[in-house]
């Protein structure tokens, strides 16, 4: 027990440690973003894509008394933590990598890099291009005779579960790598199952999005072709793999 009880203390100091230079790197964004362009700031943007689509003189409305205060801030602390996710994501790396073989570092490094990357590139997707289809063609099928006042609330949980929607399905590469890589399927069973994926990548779409055509395509199709880059990938990490299997191989008969 005496052996055991001082690495045990000092992975938690560690732990500790690293925790808390999360939490300072998310509070310095926070502060900053607070400073400019500011919690009202940061929501008129968010908003901005349903604002250009709605009637003209018409805005989003508050039906809750702290409303106006609570949103922009519940914003700017989701902004804060993505604008912070690589010192959040370095530090769970540095306390985790001491533990892994060369290999396994090999792998998980360019995987967290590559899943960051993936993960924003869906957000913005969303952001920059759906969001403008979707409220473009929502606003053609509402009656004249109805004023579109969208709740800020409702917009709010809209947008997270949309954002979490296009930035996990951004995720379809490094999830067919690690399986490919892990053993559990091979490339050519991935390349079988391309037809199958498809219709899982619609039902999926039809699931998680609004029940409108346009944003289950813009939500289809890019994990079809996510799908195809996920098997390229593979593919070149299947033939690094046995490269080094093969050098590795390779040494130790000449060592011995």
């Amino acid at each position: 027990m005496e052996g055991t009880e001082q690495p045990f203390v000092s992975h938690l100091i560690e732990l500790r440690d690293r925790l808390i230079r999360a939490v300072i790197a998310i509070g310095v964004c926070f502060i900053a973003l607070a400073l400019y362009p500011g919690p009202s700031g940061l929501y008129d943007i968010l908003a901005q894509p349903l604002v250009a689509n709605l009637p003209k003189g018409s805005t989003l409305i508050a039906t809750s008394v702290i409303s106006p205060f609570m949103v922009p801030i519940k914003i700017t602390m989701l902004a804060a933590f993505m604008l912070a996710l690589p010192v959040v994501l370095y530090q769970i790396w540095a306390f985790v990598a001491p533990g892994l073989y060369a290999n396994e570092k090999q792998l998980v490094m360019p995987l967290i890099i590559s899943s960051t990357l993936l993960f924003f590139t869906g957000v913005a997707f969303c952001y920059f291009f759906v969001f403008g289809k979707v409220f473009h063609f929502i606003q053609q099928f509402a009656p004249k005779s109805i004023t579109a006042a969208p709740d800020i609330e409702a917009y709010l949980s809209f947008v997270l579960n949309m954002f979490l929607a296009f930035g996990a399905a951004f995720e379809v590469p490094v999830v067919v790598v690690i399986l490919a890589r892990m053993g559990i399927v091979s490339v050519a069973k991935l390349k079988e199952f391309r037809g199958y994926f498809i219709v899982v990548a619609f039902v999926i779409a039809a699931v998680v999005t609004p029940p409108d055509v346009v944003s289950q395509l813009a939500l289809a199709i890019p994990m079809c072709i996510l799908y195809e880059v996920g098997i390229w990938a593979a593919q070149l990490a299947e033939r690094g793999k046995k490269k080094s299997d093969e050098a590795q191989d390779a040494s130790s008969a000449s060592g011995s």
